[in-house]
């Protein structure tokens, strides 16, 4: 015999938020909030939605300092919502880490983030732009460990409707061969890496051979992660001896 159930109340908003998603916009947007790694994050339409792909990064942090002592300082070039830096932190609890990006809208965001993963006391966030002259002075180097899920998409790409129509771009592209940012973040690791230390950069699927190569000529040993997909995601650099 069937039982008749209540019918079911929609919460507050729901049609709103239907008519949004209609429109092709991101449910993280749409919810204010997105999973990474072991950490439930605030999300705004000032930043990139953190995806799974780029948990890539952490995994080989932790692989990185697998045999060795952990990370005690670790930066985040282009934080954004704070997702690599915090979720390094939660994998090394005794890390403490500095998060750049040139996004005042973006620094606002990850210092709420900080706060909500209980990692404010060991995070510090600046307003920092790489592609203005100087930028390296304001960093307290060196770093044992450092992340970058840089601009890398070539002007011109066509996008998802959902990425182009709603994810800032600036923080998606990167000149006419997506390359612009790597052209400057790889040769300041010269300044910002301790001895021994380790620099992790996500990448396109298809810039592994590119980013390789300037990695090589500013000084460091590239070696390629995969995602859980397959796809060339991450280098894991040091310094060439």
């Amino acid at each position: 015999m069937l039982v008749k159930c209540a019918e079911l109340e929609m919460p507050a908003g729901y049609d709103a938020m239907i008519a949004r998603r209609q429109g092709h916009e991101p449910v993280a947007y749409i919810t204010g909030r997105q999973a990474f790694w072991d950490l439930d994050l605030l999300i705004t339409t000032d930043v990139l939605i953190p995806r799974s792909d780029s948990e890539t990064l952490i995994d080989a942090s932790v692989s990185a300092f697998a045999d060795r002592a952990a990370p005690a300082t670790i930066l985040d070039l282009g934080t954004g919502s704070g997702a690599l830096l915090l979720a390094a932190l939660s994998a090394f609890p005794t890390a403490t880490g500095i998060g750049i990006d040139a996004s005042k809208a973006a620094l606002a965001v990850a210092k709420q983030n900080a706060e909500i993963c209980g990692f404010k006391d060991r995070t510090n966030l600046v307003l920092i732009d790489w592609r203005v002259d100087g930028w390296l002075a304001a960093l307290p180097a060196p770093f044992d460990l450092i992340l970058a899920n840089p601009p890398y998409i070539a002007d011109g790409t066509s996008l998802d409707e959902m990425v182009a129509q709603h994810e800032p771009h600036n923080a998606l592209f990167a000149g006419s061969d997506g390359l612009d940012d790597y052209r400057i973040l790889l040769p300041a690791m010269a300044n910002l890496l301790s001895v021994g230390g380790t620099a992790i950069f996500e990448i396109g699927f298809d810039q592994a051979d590119s980013v390789s190569n300037l990695a090589r000529n500013a000084g460091l040993e590239p070696s390629l992660r995969l995602d859980l997909s397959g796809n060339p995601r991450a280098l894991v650099l040091k310094r060439a001896a």
